[in-house]
C-alpha cells in the first residue's frame, strides 16, 4: 500500500530501545485518503505522533468494514517502495496487487501478500472488476535492518499459515513465531505478526517473548487488552518484558498483534522509502521519477503491467533536510 499523502511528513523512526516494563500506550489512529479523487479512507495509527515503531513495525493501515459496493473500493496506482515489507491482510473482500517483478495476486481473506522491496520495487493495488461488497484489512510495513535493505525484491503469497484453535479463539500466525506455530513468511528481525479471532465472551491468554515489545491493534469492535477496552482502529502499545498478555472479546472479536525486538536503527521514513539518510530517499524519489516518465522497465523500480492508468508521482521533497532521528518523539 502507498502511503499517497500530497505532502507527506518526514516521519523519524529508530534510535534506542525503550526500557523493560509493562507500559501501556494509546495510539488513536489520523483519518488519511487512500487513492484518487475517490479515495476510500483508511486510519494510520503507525507512525503515530509519539511512537512511531513497535518493533520493526514501521506503518499500520486499517481500514473498513467498508461498503464498497457499486463503488470503485481501493484503487492504488503504481508507485514505488524501498528499504521495507509490505504485509497486506484482509478479514473481508478481495484486493488484486500487481508488482514489476510480474506477480499478480489476488489478495483473499486468510492468505498473506508479503512483497519484499529490498533495493526497489513498484506495484498497485486494487479492487477487482466484480468485487464484493465489503473490504476490510490491514496493511502493514515491516522496515528492514541496514544489512539487509539491498536485498532483491520479492513477492510471497501464503495461502497455508499455521492457526493456534481454543475454544476462546483463534490465532493466525502470519509472520514470526507464537506458542510453538511459526510462519514460514521470510523475516529479517525478529518479530511476531498475528491475527487474533476471539470467541464471544472469551479471552484468549498468549503467551509472548518478554524481550519484544508487543502492541494490539483492534480491527473489530468489543476488544479489551487486559481488561481495558480498545475502540476499533486503535492501538495499544505494551511495551518489554511480558511473558503473557489477554485479549478479551465483549462479542465476538477480532484483533492484530505485532511485536518485535525494539529496532534500534535510525531510519527516514519518507513517503514510500524507508532510508538512512536524506541523499538516500532523495535518490530514490529520483530514480522512481525518471523511470515513471520513461517508462523504463530496466529501472530500478521496472514497471508494473495491467493497470488502467499512470504511475503514481512522486511529492516534491521538503526544502529541509531528511534527518534520520530517534524512534520515538520523547526520549526513551
Amino acid at each position: 500500500m502507498s502511503n499517497v499523502e500530497h505532502d507527506p511528513a518526514e516521519l523519524r523512526c529508530g534510535g534506542v530501545a525503550t526500557a523493560a516494563g509493562r507500559e501501556c500506550e494509546l495510539l488513536e489512529p489520523r483519518t488519511v485518503p487512500l487513492g484518487g479523487p475517490r479515495a476510500m479512507m483508511v486510519g494510520r495509527t503507525l507512525p503515530n505522533r509519539d511512537r512511531r515503531m513497535v518493533g520493526a513495525w514501521c506503518f499500520a493501515d486499517f481500514y473498513g468494514p467498508a461498503d464498497i459496493a457499486g463503488a470503485p473500493g481501493m484503487q492504488v496506482p503504481p508507485h514505488p517502495h524501498t528499504g521495507l515489507q509490505t504485509v497486506s491482510w484482509l478479514l473481508d473482500g478481495e484486493v488484486l496487487h500487481r508488482d514489476s517483478l510480474g506477480s499478480e495476486q489476488l489478495v483473499r481473506p486468510g492468505e498473506l501478500n508479503l512483497m519484499t522491496a529490498g533495493f526497489g520495487i513498484s506495484h498497485s493495488e486494487e479492487s477487482p472488476v466484480g468485487h464484493g461488497p465489503v473490504l476490510h484489512g490491514v496493511q502493514l510495513w515491516v522496515a528492514l535492518p541496514g544489512d539487509r535493505r539491498d536485498v532483491a525484491p520479492h513477492f510471497e503469497n501464503h495461502a497455508d499459515l499455521p492457526v493456534l484453535s481454543t475454544t476462546d479463539g483463534a490465532v493466525t500466525v502470519l509472520m514470526g513465531a507464537l506458542a510453538g506455530a511459526e510462519s514460514t513468511a521470510r523475516t529479517y528481525t525478529p518479530l511476531i505478526g498475528a491475527d487474533l479471532s476471539i470467541a464471544a465472551g472469551r479471552t484468549l491468554r498468549l503467551p509472548v517473548e518478554p524481550e519484544f515489545e508487543h502492541a494490539v491493534l483492534a480491527v473489530s469492535d468489543g476488544v479489551s487488552v487486559d481488561d481495558r477496552p480498545l475502540a476499533r482502529g486503535n492501538m495499544l502499545y505494551l511495551g518489554r518484558g511480558r511473558d503473557e498478555l489477554s485479549v478479551r472479546g465483549d462479542g465476538p472479536a477480532r484483533a492484530m498483534l505485532l511485536g518485535g525486538v525494539p529496532f534500534e536503527e535510525e531510519i527516514v521514513m519518507w513517503w514510500n522509502f524507508v532510508g538512512r539518510s536524506h541523499d538516500e530517499v532523495a535518490q530514490a524519489r529520483a530514480e522512481w521519477e525518471h523511470g515513471r516518465v520513461a517508462a523504463d522497465p530496466d529501472g530500478r523500480f521496472g514497471v508494473v503491467h495491467g493497470y488502467g492508468g499512470p504511475a503514481l508521482p512522486a511529492p516534491e521533497l521538503p526544502n529541509v533536510e531528511l534527518r534520520a532521528r530517534g524512534r520515538t518523539r520523547r526520549p526513551s
